[in-house]
């Protein structure tokens, strides 16, 4: 019996495949590692293991240059369903789907999104597979005709149910700083490094529900989404409905990274 399937006693990663190349491959390496850290599952493999364990699964499909791996480590089997365990040897679980990658003139009227009030536990910095409530929220959204839930906490916006969140106000870029209520995410940082490139201020910071609905741009990042721009939020429209300025080069800069770190 695993206990990734019967209490989701386990990490993940989700890895972007680009022209048969993995995208940020050493940071999201990293993060499992991590991952695994906090909860004390043995990484079973080296970070040399896992590209050529990784590579041959891409390889398996050579007619898809773009495609999207999930990858799954859970603490292992046992011989009855306690919640307590002894020493086990990690299960690895991997899956590789085609994917198309992001074009920005599907998005040039921007997206919507709805507000909610986060109830996930507090160590959401920890990809886990425990993912109830995100899945009720995707849920939720997708019942909504909107592309995903923006999470507050305390008046406080965090991230999404699947993905980092930005605000632009005056031509600075805002964001959630890292810590136990968001997922420090891969893609997060192509952005931010993105903005850094056209000399465009960062800031991680708090950001509250009437910041975000005062914003001049709202952006959301995933691993398969990369940054999409969201023109209206629960009955209110970001910039009056209209993409802004910035999102479109740091949109551009983005396809340049991906061809650099794949």
């Amino acid at each position: 019996m695993d206990r990734g399937f019967l209490f989701g006693d386990s990490v993940y990663e989700v890895l972007p495949v680009y022209e048969g190349n993995i995208f940020c491959f050493k940071p999201h390496l990293h993060r499992l590692s991590e991952s695994l850290e906090a909860i004390k599952i043995p990484n079973p493999y080296t970070n040399e293991k896992w590209r050529m364990t990784l590579q041959q699964l891409i390889n398996y499909h050579p007619q898809h240059t773009n495609q999207s791996i999930y990858l799954q480590v859970t603490r292992g089997c046992d011989t009855d369903r306690k919640h307590t365990y002894g020493k086990l040897k990690p299960t690895v679980y991997m899956q590789s789907s085609p994917f198309e990658a992001v074009r920005k003139e599907d998005f040039l009227s921007g997206l919507s999104a709805i507000t909610r009030d986060d109830i996930r536990w507090s160590q959401c910095n920890t990809k886990v597979t425990s993912l109830l409530a995100n899945v009720m929220y995707a849920q939720e959204a997708k019942q909504n005709n909107v592309e995903d839930v923006i999470l507050c906490r305390n008046n406080i916006v965090t991230e999404c149910s699947s993905a980092n969140l930005f605000i632009v106000k005056n031509g600075c870029v805002y964001t959630h700083p890292k810590g136990p209520h968001i997922l420090p995410g891969i893609t997060r940082e192509v952005v931010l490094e993105c903005a850094d490139y056209y000399n465009i201020n960062t800031e991680e910071v708090t950001i509250s529900k009437e910041d975000l609905l005062d914003a001049d741009e709202v952006w959301i990042s995933s691993s398969t989404r990369e940054v999409l721009p969201i023109t209206k939020i629960d009955d209110v429209l970001i910039n009056q409905g209209k993409v802004g300025g910035i999102w479109p080069l740091v949109f551009d800069r983005y396809q340049v990274e991906k061809s650099l770190n794949s």
